[in-house]
């Protein structure tokens, strides 16, 4: 089964990553995870053109890396191959894309990320993803 998994650095990203790794488990045959971890590089753009060139997307590489690190710890603490694709842009629409284009068979994602705020704003990233993608979605709330 080909899964991608969201990551963005929140305890319910790690709950993702676990859940697949016990999903991976308890399934016979291959298996492969790809995390995926997406910045909203939006209100930063505005920077870009005030700030030496490649400095903003540093920063958002940097994040980026936080995101992932605890991801990559622990799957490869548990023995599990693993890639990774990092995006910027809209993260419920680069998520469904990639979700759509790589031609995944599960989509799992945590059901609260790091953005609180936003989340009560305009719904959250999880709800859209839900809403949009053709790619099964498994929520999982830590």
């Amino acid at each position: 089964m080909k899964l991608l998994i969201a990551v963005d650095g929140s305890k319910a990203s790690e709950a993702a990553v676990k859940f697949a790794a016990k999903l991976c488990a308890d399934m016979t045959g291959p298996n492969h995870i790809t995390l995926i971890t997406v910045q909203d590089d939006t209100a930063l753009k505005l920077f870009k053109k005030y700030t030496q060139k490649g400095v903003v997307d540093d920063y958002l590489r940097e994040e980026c890396d936080k995101n992932l690190a605890w991801s990559i710890r622990y799957l490869n603490k548990v023995n599990l191959h693993h890639d990774m694709v990092i995006k910027w842009g809209n993260p419920s629409k680069q998520i469904i894309n990639e979700a759509k284009n790589g031609g995944f068979d599960l989509l799992i994602m945590g059901a609260k990320g790091r953005s609180v705020w936003a989340d009560h704003l305009m719904g959250s990233v999880a709800q859209r993803v839900t809403a949009v993608s053709k790619v099964p979605v498994v929520i999982v709330k830590n």
